[in-house]
Protein backbone atom coordinates (compact mmCIF):
# COMPACT_ATOMS: atom_id res chain seq x y z
CA UNK A 1 0.00 0.00 0.00
CA UNK A 2 2.96 2.57 0.96
CA UNK A 3 4.73 1.65 -2.82
CA UNK A 4 0.92 2.26 -4.11
CA UNK A 5 0.63 6.19 -2.14
CA UNK A 6 4.34 6.90 -3.23
CA UNK A 7 3.80 6.16 -6.83
CA UNK A 8 0.19 8.23 -6.80
CA UNK A 9 2.73 11.41 -5.18
CA UNK A 10 4.63 10.90 -8.28
CA UNK A 11 2.01 11.40 -10.78
CA UNK A 12 -0.23 14.33 -9.01
CA UNK A 13 0.65 17.68 -7.77
CA UNK A 14 -0.03 18.01 -4.03
CA UNK A 15 2.92 16.56 -1.82
CA UNK A 16 3.67 13.67 -0.32
CA UNK A 17 2.92 13.95 3.13
CA UNK A 18 -0.31 15.92 2.00
CA UNK A 19 -1.58 12.74 0.39
CA UNK A 20 -0.43 10.40 2.99
CA UNK A 21 -2.40 12.56 5.73
CA UNK A 22 -5.28 12.67 3.34
CA UNK A 23 -5.01 8.60 2.92
CA UNK A 24 -5.19 7.99 6.61
CA UNK A 25 -3.25 5.04 5.95
CA UNK A 26 -0.40 6.61 8.28
CA UNK A 27 0.04 6.52 11.41
CA UNK A 28 2.34 8.81 13.63
CA UNK A 29 3.54 11.97 12.41
CA UNK A 30 3.00 12.47 8.44
CA UNK A 31 5.35 15.63 7.91
CA UNK A 32 8.98 14.82 6.60
CA UNK A 33 10.55 17.17 9.05
CA UNK A 34 9.78 16.64 12.62
CA UNK A 35 10.85 19.70 14.44
CA UNK A 36 11.26 18.61 18.00
CA UNK A 37 10.33 21.10 21.03
CA UNK A 38 10.41 21.25 24.90
CA UNK A 39 6.60 21.15 26.70
CA UNK A 40 7.54 24.92 28.44
CA UNK A 41 5.99 27.68 26.78
CA UNK A 42 9.95 29.37 25.89
CA UNK A 43 12.47 29.89 23.14
CA UNK A 44 13.15 26.55 22.33
CA UNK A 45 9.11 25.71 21.21
CA UNK A 46 9.08 29.33 20.00
CA UNK A 47 12.03 28.86 17.22
CA UNK A 48 10.28 25.85 16.13
CA UNK A 49 7.17 26.97 15.30
CA UNK A 50 8.56 30.28 13.75
CA UNK A 51 10.45 27.80 11.70
CA UNK A 52 7.46 25.60 10.74
CA UNK A 53 5.12 28.30 10.52
CA UNK A 54 7.56 29.83 7.87
CA UNK A 55 7.93 27.11 5.66
CA UNK A 56 4.26 26.14 5.55
CA UNK A 57 3.95 29.21 3.75
CA UNK A 58 5.68 27.65 0.88
CA UNK A 59 5.41 24.24 1.43
CA UNK A 60 2.37 23.66 3.59
CA UNK A 61 2.44 20.73 6.05
CA UNK A 62 6.28 19.98 5.21
CA UNK A 63 7.26 20.84 9.02
CA UNK A 64 5.68 19.43 12.72
CA UNK A 65 7.04 20.13 15.71
CA UNK A 66 6.42 17.42 18.45
CA UNK A 67 7.64 16.92 21.92
CA UNK A 68 7.13 13.10 21.66
CA UNK A 69 9.46 12.27 19.10
CA UNK A 70 9.43 8.20 20.19
CA UNK A 71 7.37 6.88 17.27
CA UNK A 72 9.07 9.35 14.47
CA UNK A 73 10.56 6.61 11.66
CA UNK A 74 11.88 7.85 8.37
CA UNK A 75 11.84 11.36 9.09
CA UNK A 76 14.00 14.63 9.18
CA UNK A 77 14.39 14.85 12.82
CA UNK A 78 15.30 18.36 13.94
CA UNK A 79 16.14 18.97 17.91
CA UNK A 80 15.65 22.11 19.12
CA UNK A 81 18.93 22.03 21.72
CA UNK A 82 21.89 19.28 21.58
CA UNK A 83 20.55 18.72 25.48
CA UNK A 84 17.34 17.56 23.57
CA UNK A 85 19.22 15.32 21.28
CA UNK A 86 21.21 13.55 23.90
CA UNK A 87 18.05 13.06 25.80
CA UNK A 88 16.05 11.33 22.97
CA UNK A 89 18.29 10.82 19.88
CA UNK A 90 20.15 6.91 21.55
CA UNK A 91 16.58 6.10 21.85
CA UNK A 92 14.92 6.59 18.20
CA UNK A 93 15.35 4.91 14.90
CA UNK A 94 18.33 5.02 12.57
CA UNK A 95 15.90 5.07 10.12
CA UNK A 96 15.66 8.81 10.61
CA UNK A 97 18.33 11.87 9.79
CA UNK A 98 18.98 13.56 12.74
CA UNK A 99 19.69 17.49 13.12
CA UNK A 100 20.01 19.25 16.31
CA UNK A 101 20.71 22.92 16.88
CA UNK A 102 23.81 23.98 19.23
CA UNK A 103 23.38 27.47 20.66
CA UNK A 104 25.49 27.72 23.28
CA UNK A 105 27.42 25.87 25.73
CA UNK A 106 31.53 25.34 26.99
CA UNK A 107 33.49 23.15 29.01
CA UNK A 108 34.00 26.17 31.17
CA UNK A 109 30.28 26.73 32.29
CA UNK A 110 30.34 23.73 34.77
CA UNK A 111 30.97 20.00 35.24
CA UNK A 112 27.37 19.25 34.09
CA UNK A 113 27.81 21.56 30.81
CA UNK A 114 31.44 20.03 29.96
CA UNK A 115 30.17 16.36 30.53
CA UNK A 116 26.89 17.09 28.13
CA UNK A 117 29.74 18.28 25.46
CA UNK A 118 31.72 15.32 25.86
CA UNK A 119 28.74 13.23 24.90
CA UNK A 120 27.34 15.55 22.52
CA UNK A 121 30.81 15.05 20.41
CA UNK A 122 30.66 11.49 20.66
CA UNK A 123 26.94 11.32 18.95
CA UNK A 124 28.29 13.15 15.81
CA UNK A 125 28.70 10.21 13.86
CA UNK A 126 24.69 9.98 13.84
CA UNK A 127 24.32 13.53 12.96
CA UNK A 128 23.18 14.44 9.46
CA UNK A 129 23.67 18.29 10.46
CA UNK A 130 24.52 20.57 13.49
CA UNK A 131 22.61 24.09 13.20
CA UNK A 132 24.11 27.15 14.97
CA UNK A 133 23.51 31.04 15.19
CA UNK A 134 26.41 32.74 16.04
CA UNK A 135 30.08 32.74 14.46
CA UNK A 136 31.41 32.48 18.26
CA UNK A 137 29.75 29.12 18.37
CA UNK A 138 30.22 27.51 14.49
CA UNK A 139 33.73 28.39 15.21
CA UNK A 140 33.67 26.61 18.99
CA UNK A 141 32.51 23.68 17.14
CA UNK A 142 34.80 23.94 14.84
CA UNK A 143 37.70 23.74 16.78
CA UNK A 144 36.09 21.02 18.77
CA UNK A 145 36.40 18.79 15.63
CA UNK A 146 32.53 19.10 14.44
CA UNK A 147 33.09 18.44 10.39
CA UNK A 148 32.70 21.73 8.57
CA UNK A 149 29.99 19.51 6.09
CA UNK A 150 27.99 19.24 9.01
CA UNK A 151 27.68 22.55 9.99
CA UNK A 152 25.40 24.87 9.14
CA UNK A 153 25.05 28.42 10.43
CA UNK A 154 21.70 30.15 10.39
CA UNK A 155 20.53 33.22 12.99
CA UNK A 156 18.15 32.45 15.17
CA UNK A 157 14.69 34.48 14.06
CA UNK A 158 12.58 37.38 14.91
CA UNK A 159 9.99 38.71 13.04
CA UNK A 160 10.76 42.49 12.04
CA UNK A 161 6.98 43.19 11.14
CA UNK A 162 5.63 42.51 14.72
CA UNK A 163 8.57 44.03 16.77
CA UNK A 164 9.03 47.16 15.08
CA UNK A 165 10.00 50.73 16.52
CA UNK A 166 6.94 52.49 18.04
CA UNK A 167 4.78 55.70 17.50
CA UNK A 168 5.30 58.06 20.30
CA UNK A 169 1.93 57.76 21.22
CA UNK A 170 2.40 53.26 21.49
CA UNK A 171 5.44 54.33 23.32
CA UNK A 172 3.42 56.77 25.80
CA UNK A 173 0.77 53.41 26.08
CA UNK A 174 3.37 51.05 26.74
CA UNK A 175 4.52 52.95 29.70
CA UNK A 176 1.19 53.53 30.81
CA UNK A 177 -0.08 50.64 30.68
CA UNK A 178 2.85 49.34 32.69
CA UNK A 179 2.92 51.95 35.25
CA UNK A 180 6.08 53.17 33.92
CA UNK A 181 7.27 57.30 34.39
CA UNK A 182 7.65 59.35 31.48
CA UNK A 183 10.94 61.10 33.14
CA UNK A 184 12.75 57.28 34.20
CA UNK A 185 15.43 55.49 32.13
CA UNK A 186 13.82 51.87 31.07
CA UNK A 187 15.82 49.02 31.11
CA UNK A 188 15.04 45.45 29.81
CA UNK A 189 15.62 42.07 30.57
CA UNK A 190 13.61 39.52 28.92
CA UNK A 191 15.18 36.28 30.17
CA UNK A 192 15.02 33.13 32.30
CA UNK A 193 18.01 33.72 34.37
CA UNK A 194 17.11 31.23 37.45
CA UNK A 195 17.57 27.67 37.97
CA UNK A 196 14.22 25.61 37.28
CA UNK A 197 10.85 26.66 36.44
CA UNK A 198 10.12 28.14 40.25
CA UNK A 199 10.64 31.58 41.55
CA UNK A 200 14.33 31.86 40.60
CA UNK A 201 16.42 32.57 43.50
CA UNK A 202 19.06 30.33 42.77
CA UNK A 203 20.62 32.14 39.84
CA UNK A 204 21.75 30.75 36.24
CA UNK A 205 25.16 32.33 36.27
CA UNK A 206 25.86 32.22 32.52
CA UNK A 207 22.79 34.35 32.31
CA UNK A 208 24.50 37.11 34.07
CA UNK A 209 22.01 37.93 36.82
CA UNK A 210 24.66 39.28 39.00
CA UNK A 211 26.06 41.40 36.44
CA UNK A 212 22.78 42.84 35.34
CA UNK A 213 22.07 43.75 39.00
CA UNK A 214 25.72 45.61 39.34
CA UNK A 215 24.82 47.17 36.27
CA UNK A 216 22.14 48.72 37.06
CA UNK A 217 23.39 49.56 40.25
CA UNK A 218 26.30 51.41 38.73
CA UNK A 219 23.74 53.25 36.85
CA UNK A 220 21.96 54.47 39.87
CA UNK A 221 25.34 55.29 41.17
CA UNK A 222 26.06 57.90 38.37
CA UNK A 223 22.71 59.71 39.29
CA UNK A 224 20.39 58.06 36.28
CA UNK A 225 16.80 57.92 37.25
CA UNK A 226 17.07 53.62 36.40
CA UNK A 227 14.33 51.42 36.37
CA UNK A 228 14.10 48.06 35.14
CA UNK A 229 11.61 45.82 32.69
CA UNK A 230 12.09 42.42 33.60
CA UNK A 231 9.76 39.41 31.84
CA UNK A 232 10.28 35.70 31.54
CA UNK A 233 10.17 32.94 34.64
CA UNK A 234 12.80 32.50 37.22
CA UNK A 235 13.85 36.11 37.99
CA UNK A 236 13.82 36.22 41.75
CA UNK A 237 17.72 36.04 42.41
CA UNK A 238 17.45 39.33 40.08
CA UNK A 239 14.08 40.92 41.81
CA UNK A 240 15.68 40.54 45.01
CA UNK A 241 18.94 42.11 44.02
CA UNK A 242 17.12 45.24 42.63
CA UNK A 243 15.12 45.43 46.10
CA UNK A 244 18.24 45.71 47.90
CA UNK A 245 20.18 47.98 45.44
CA UNK A 246 16.55 50.20 46.16
CA UNK A 247 16.10 49.90 42.26
CA UNK A 248 12.27 49.67 41.13
CA UNK A 249 11.61 47.16 38.44
CA UNK A 250 8.30 45.80 36.63
CA UNK A 251 8.21 41.82 36.27
CA UNK A 252 5.34 41.24 33.60
CA UNK A 253 5.43 37.95 32.51
CA UNK A 254 3.45 36.79 28.79
CA UNK A 255 1.28 34.37 28.12
CA UNK A 256 2.62 34.20 24.31
CA UNK A 257 5.60 35.25 22.61
CA UNK A 258 3.70 38.22 20.21
CA UNK A 259 3.10 39.39 24.10
CA UNK A 260 6.59 40.74 24.40
CA UNK A 261 5.47 43.70 22.11
CA UNK A 262 4.36 46.35 23.87
CA UNK A 263 6.95 45.38 26.79
CA UNK A 264 10.02 46.42 23.59
CA UNK A 265 7.73 49.73 23.27
CA UNK A 266 7.96 50.56 26.44
CA UNK A 267 11.68 50.52 26.57
CA UNK A 268 14.78 53.10 26.74
CA UNK A 269 17.34 50.36 26.70
CA UNK A 270 18.01 46.60 27.01
CA UNK A 271 21.10 44.85 28.44
CA UNK A 272 22.30 41.34 27.57
CA UNK A 273 24.38 40.80 30.64
CA UNK A 274 25.22 37.12 29.53
CA UNK A 275 28.91 34.88 30.09
CA UNK A 276 27.28 32.34 27.27
CA UNK A 277 24.38 32.47 24.83
CA UNK A 278 23.50 31.38 21.19
CA UNK A 279 21.35 34.28 20.39
CA UNK A 280 19.67 35.66 22.78
CA UNK A 281 16.15 36.21 21.04
CA UNK A 282 15.84 39.41 23.21
CA UNK A 283 18.81 40.96 20.84
CA UNK A 284 17.01 40.77 17.82
CA UNK A 285 13.67 41.50 18.99
CA UNK A 286 14.90 44.86 21.01
CA UNK A 287 16.94 45.83 17.55
CA UNK A 288 14.10 45.24 15.46
CA UNK A 289 12.14 47.56 17.79
CA UNK A 290 13.86 50.23 18.09
CA UNK A 291 15.55 49.25 21.84
CA UNK A 292 19.21 49.99 21.63
CA UNK A 293 21.24 47.16 23.28
CA UNK A 294 24.28 47.09 25.17
CA UNK A 295 25.73 43.34 25.37
CA UNK A 296 28.56 41.72 26.31
CA UNK A 297 30.73 39.86 23.49
CA UNK A 298 28.44 36.70 23.72
CA UNK A 299 26.02 34.56 20.98
CA UNK A 300 25.22 36.54 17.96
CA UNK A 301 25.88 40.11 19.50
CA UNK A 302 29.38 40.57 17.61
CA UNK A 303 27.23 39.51 14.47
CA UNK A 304 24.80 41.79 14.50
CA UNK A 305 26.28 44.80 17.05
CA UNK A 306 28.89 46.72 15.26
CA UNK A 307 29.78 49.12 18.31
CA UNK A 308 28.67 52.67 18.42
CA UNK A 309 26.69 52.18 15.52
CA UNK A 310 24.52 49.31 16.06
CA UNK A 311 24.75 49.21 19.42
CA UNK A 312 26.95 48.67 22.36
CA UNK A 313 29.77 46.38 23.13
CA UNK A 314 31.34 45.59 25.83
CA UNK A 315 34.80 43.53 25.58
CA UNK A 316 34.08 42.22 29.73
CA UNK A 317 31.36 40.81 31.66
CA UNK A 318 31.88 43.30 34.15
CA UNK A 319 28.77 45.62 35.41
CA UNK A 320 30.48 48.91 35.72
CA UNK A 321 31.60 48.62 31.86
CA UNK A 322 27.81 47.51 30.84
CA UNK A 323 26.78 51.11 32.60
CA UNK A 324 29.44 53.11 31.38
CA UNK A 325 28.74 52.09 27.78
CA UNK A 326 24.81 52.60 28.67
CA UNK A 327 25.26 55.72 29.45
CA UNK A 328 27.65 56.87 26.23
CA UNK A 329 24.36 55.60 24.37
CA UNK A 330 22.04 57.85 26.49
CA UNK A 331 24.16 60.61 25.90
CA UNK A 332 24.12 60.36 22.24
CA UNK A 333 22.27 63.79 20.72
CA UNK A 334 18.67 62.99 19.51
CA UNK A 335 19.61 62.52 15.52
CA UNK A 336 22.76 60.34 16.28
CA UNK A 337 20.38 57.97 18.56
CA UNK A 338 18.02 57.94 15.53
CA UNK A 339 20.57 56.98 13.35
CA UNK A 340 21.92 54.03 15.38
CA UNK A 341 18.07 52.93 16.37
CA UNK A 342 17.89 52.79 11.97
CA UNK A 343 21.22 50.97 11.64
CA UNK A 344 20.31 48.57 14.37
CA UNK A 345 16.79 47.55 12.73
CA UNK A 346 18.27 47.35 9.49
CA UNK A 347 21.40 44.85 10.30
CA UNK A 348 18.81 42.46 11.95
CA UNK A 349 16.87 42.05 8.87
CA UNK A 350 19.29 39.15 7.97
CA UNK A 351 17.93 37.64 10.96
CA UNK A 352 14.20 37.76 9.80
CA UNK A 353 11.96 34.58 10.12
CA UNK A 354 11.16 34.27 6.61
CA UNK A 355 15.08 34.43 5.57
CA UNK A 356 15.62 31.73 8.37
CA UNK A 357 12.69 29.38 7.51
CA UNK A 358 13.59 29.33 4.29
CA UNK A 359 17.67 28.67 4.91
CA UNK A 360 16.72 26.03 7.21
CA UNK A 361 14.75 24.55 4.39
CA UNK A 362 17.14 25.08 1.32
CA UNK A 363 20.51 24.31 3.48
CA UNK A 364 19.18 21.77 6.28
CA UNK A 365 15.70 20.09 5.65
CA UNK A 366 15.70 19.47 2.05
CA UNK A 367 19.08 18.40 1.12
CA UNK A 368 18.72 15.60 3.79
CA UNK A 369 15.09 14.53 2.14
CA UNK A 370 16.50 14.15 -0.88
CA UNK A 371 19.15 11.32 0.61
Amino acid sequence: MKKVIRQACMKVSCLPWQIAEATGLYRGPVAPVQFVIENADWAIRWVGEHIRDEISKFYPGAVETTACPQKVVGKVMHFGSQYMWLEWGHLLSNRNRFVTSFFHGKPEDGSEVARHIDLFLASISRLSAVVTGAGIIENRLLEWGVPREKLVRIPIGVNTRLFVPPSLRLRENARQRFGIPNDVVVVGSFQKDGVGWGDGMEPKLIKGPDIFVEAMSAMKAAGINIMAFLTGPARGYVKQGLERAGIPFVHHYVKHHMDLVPCYQALDLYFVSSREEGGPMGLMESMASGVPVVSTRVGMAPDLILDGITGGLVNNCNGDEIARKAASLLALAPTELARLKLEAHKAVRVADWSEVGRCHWEKVYQPLMQQ
